[in-house]
């Protein structure tokens, strides 16, 4: 579904050139569940933007579906880290605009608005005003508007970082199960050992800027997953302890780069 061929990054700006992304593979199979992880400025939300056809890449292909990105499409959508509701709509308003903006009737995708806010357990809220909801819940009505069109790909860039831990993983909790019942191709950034782990197939590490590929980890834990006490709790703690080791100990290029202290 998703192909990235030799894929760099430059940007040129007054104090010189920075380089976001350098030579990134990725292939996405229709139906996945893919998380992004690496440390501050390695080039996750770049990576996305590439994909959303919000940023032409400086080198290399990004295609989806076969075809190649050369603008946004309309089988892709995207989620930020903040939900951008709009104050002056109610939340079942909000659902229904991109509806709207494809010039689309929206008394034909208001029973789906409907489904998918009971999806996400907030049946009853279709009237309220963004600022009556919590960000937790704010950051549903977001996530029912970007499914309302039934996207192929969804993009979603640090979704859950500006809630509270408990909230992040509920929410963890009802992507997976979204997931399993849509079957859209998920792209997933995110700080969060644990959110990669609770919800991808495959967890993409990236290296410190420029963003490399430094390893793919497959999951393979039988969803759902939580954090809890599981059949599954020793793959799952293994699998985040992996990731720990990838992500807080210098990359091998750096380490085999620095010169020996002579003592």
């Amino acid at each position: 579904m998703i192909q990235m061929t030799s894929v760099s990054q430059v940007f040129d700006g007054r104090g010189g050139s920075v380089e976001a992304l350098r030579d990134i593979n990725l292939q996405v199979a229709a139906g996945e569940f893919v998380a992004i992880v690496g440390r501050s400025g390695c080039g996750k939300s770049t990576l996305l933007r590439q994909v959303a056809g919000l940023l032409r890449p400086s080198n290399g292909e990004v295609t989806v579906d076969g075809t190649a990105v050369g603008k946004p499409r309309r089988d892709v959508a995207m989620v930020f880290q903040r939900p951008a509701l709009l104050p002056w709509r109610s939340v079942l308003d909000n659902v229904l605009l991109p509806v709207e903006l494809l010039g689309k009737r929206k008394s034909a995708y208001r029973a789906r608005a409907l489904e998918l806010l009971e999806l996400v357990g907030l049946e009853g809220f279709q009237r309220r005003a963004p600022h009556e909801l919590s960000g937790g819940m704010q950051q549903r009505v977001a996530l029912c508007r970007s499914l309302l069109t039934e996207p192929r790909v969804m993009l979603m860039d640090e979704p859950f970082s500006a809630l509270d831990a408990l909230t992040r993983e509920e929410l963890s909790v009802q992507l997976q199960r979204i997931h399993m019942e849509h079957s859209a191709t998920i792209m997933f950034v995110t700080h969060s050992i644990d959110e990669a782990v609770l919800l991808a197939d495959r967890v993409v590490v990236l290296t410190p800027r420029p963003g490399r590929i430094q390893k793919i980890l497959d999951v393979g834990i039988p969803r759902p997953r939580t954090l809890g006490r599981t059949a599954h709790f020793e793959d799952v703690a293994r699998i985040s302890a992996e990731l720990h080791e990838l992500l807080f100990t210098e990359h091998a290029d750096l380490e085999t780069s620095t010169p020996a202290r002579k003592g």
